[in-house]
């Protein structure tokens, strides 16, 4: 049976660019243009030139897409005025895009309220838009904002709106459910009324994710007809987010009421690159990334329980529902005090360590991970540790260094200018394999930032193989009461240059041992990744 073609539209660099606390510089977008169009994308909404300096200079040159559309958002032309008259609108038409995406108005009562103008109007300035597109030889699409709530309301002016973009020329009639309130089944009826009157190979689906449905919209509208598929890389977007391309893409792919009837851009080979790209996205906006989502997180494929995990071993699909390495992830069987054999056998396989599945190292390893975890330390959420722990009761790690002593201080004074401040200086003592010593002193947001400063500052011959470290997170558990609580610190390292991240754990009664003792571990850990020399 011949496959239907589904197109995916990316709006990160636009709707993506509207998420609380992300800014995207020229570079940044430029770069993850780059990972869309690798990925197999087929449109890329880049953002809205005109309307900003970023957004202006992204679309001024061609940012060489191999196989994506680059495409400009806008809106239609404004009410009153010609469309040579419309400054906006002619940046739109300037822009170096092989297509652009118009926001119209689908809902009378924007119409009336919003632009205050006649429903008659607003249709016009959709034709007389579209038009406009068209003859400049760019595909034209209609983003039919609100178009979910104006068909609920006004069923007849919301299809007069999509009936006018497609008779006007627009390759794309996307349907809107721009306030993110409308369900599955809502969704999946309306969008079947919509096809009997503009053919489903012109129909567009855009959602948001405000009832946690936005997946689940876009699916219902691909089933009841919709062919183009809206949504931005890790769910980004206003409010609650957008349709989430990282797990609607494998969705698409490898489920098979989909994958039987339809055909992406994003071949099998590329879908492997997809939990890197989802990972370099959170790196650019400086973001730690999600470890519950879905296909790309890092407990997406995780096993903690002992017999899921024998299950895991014998047969990967008992508790698997794709592959991991089809997305580029990988399976992770978890250590903690409810893991047994299995768990422990599987992560020192996937790390490389040999061991004897019957040997007594093994159940050395587990006793040893047991009592530790009864003292406070957990590794299901430190693999790094973990390996260390593993490797030097199994395999060895080298020493690199050795930490004499270190000192924090923490003075709460008022500065030159008269502004009371609070500044931590920390001092570090170490003996570097070869017998070289090395004293560093920093200061840092706090004690354990000037801790990891100082620690960072000199480690001699290992200097050049940790300039690009930094710590990336920095939790803290109370784990008993009182004035001698016992508390445990995680610590999330990562390398700028590879976006590496890495997690490491301590423990102690003192919460800046405990944190000094992760900081270590977070050095040794690097290190022994790179190779470095004794």
């Amino acid at each position: 049976m011949t496959r239907e073609r589904l197109y995916l539209f990316d709006t990160t660099l636009r709707d993506g660019a509207q998420t609380t606390g992300v800014d995207f510089s020229l570079e940044d977008k430029r770069r993850i243009a780059a990972m869309l169009d690798a990925l197999g994308v087929d449109y890329i909404e880049g953002g809205y030139p005109g309307a900003n300096v970023i957004d202006s200079e992204f679309f001024a040159d061609d940012p060489g897409l191999r196989r994506a559309t680059l495409t400009a958002f806008g809106m239609t032309k404004r009410a009153g005025r010609s469309l040579a008259n419309d400054p906006l609108f002619q940046a739109i038409l300037q822009a170096k895009a092989g297509a652009i995406c118009l926001v119209a108005k689908a809902w009378d009562y924007h119409v009336r309220v919003a632009l205050g103008i006649s429903n008659a109007d607003n249709l016009e300035g959709i034709a007389e838009s579209v038009a406009a597109i068209v003859a400049s030889k760019r595909e034209a699409m209609i983003d039919c904002e609100h178009f979910f709530d104006g068909y609920k309301h006004h069923p007849e002016y919301a299809l007069a709106v999509a009936k006018c973009a497609y008779g006007a020329g627009a390759r794309w009639v996307v349907l809107c459910d721009t306030n993110g309130g409308a369900l599955p089944h809502e969704i999946a009826a309306i969008v079947a009324e919509v096809a009997r009157h503009v053919p489903g190979t012109h129909l567009g689906i855009h959602t948001h994710n405000d009832t946690e449905n936005a997946v689940a919209n876009t699916l219902a509208a691909v089933r009841a007809g919709a062919r183009q598929i809206q949504g931005a890389l890790n769910g980004l977007g206003e409010r609650c987010g957008n349709a989430n391309l990282t797990s609607l893409i494998p969705t698409l792919l490898l489920k098979g009421d989909f994958a039987d009837r339809f055909t992406t851009g994003v071949t099998a080979q590329s879908l492997k690159s997809l939990t890197q790209a989802s990972r370099l996205l959170d790196e650019l906006l400086n973001r730690a990334p999600n470890r519950q989502a879905p296909y790309v997180g890092a407990a997406a494929f995780a096993t903690k329980a002992g017999i899921h995990a024998s299950a895991i071993l014998k047969e990967p699909a008992t508790y698997e529902h794709v592959a991991p390495e089809s997305v580029g992830n990988w399976r992770r069987v978890l250590v903690s005090d409810q893991a047994g054999r299995s768990n422990l056998l599987h992560e020192l396989q996937r790390l490389g360590i040999p061991v004897d599945k019957d040997g007594p190292r093994l159940g050395d390893l587990l006793l040893q991970v047991t009592a530790r975890e009864a003292t406070g330390y957990a590794y299901e959420g430190a693999d790094a540790s973990f390996e260390l722990l593993a490797r030097r009761l199994l395999g060895g790690v080298p020493n690199y260094f050795h930490v004499k002593s270190f000192r924090v201080e923490v003075e709460r004074r008022y500065d030159a200018t008269g502004r009371l401040i609070t500044v931590s200086e920390a001092s570090v003592k170490a003996n570097i394999a070869g017998g070289e010593e090395v004293w560093s002193v920093a200061e840092g947001n706090g004690p354990v930032n000037a801790l990891d400063q100082a620690l960072r500052k000199d480690l001699g011959r290992y200097q050049s193989l940790i300039k690009d470290v930094e710590l990336a997170d920095y939790k803290v558990r109370i784990l008993t009461g009182g004035s001698e609580a016992i508390t445990r610190v995680l610590v999330e390292s990562r390398d700028k240059r590879t976006g590496e991240r890495w997690c490491t754990v301590g423990v102690s009664a003192n919460i800046v041992d405990a944190s000094f003792e992760a900081l270590v571990d977070s050095i040794t850990y690097k290190l022994l990744r790179a190779g470095a020399p004794v």
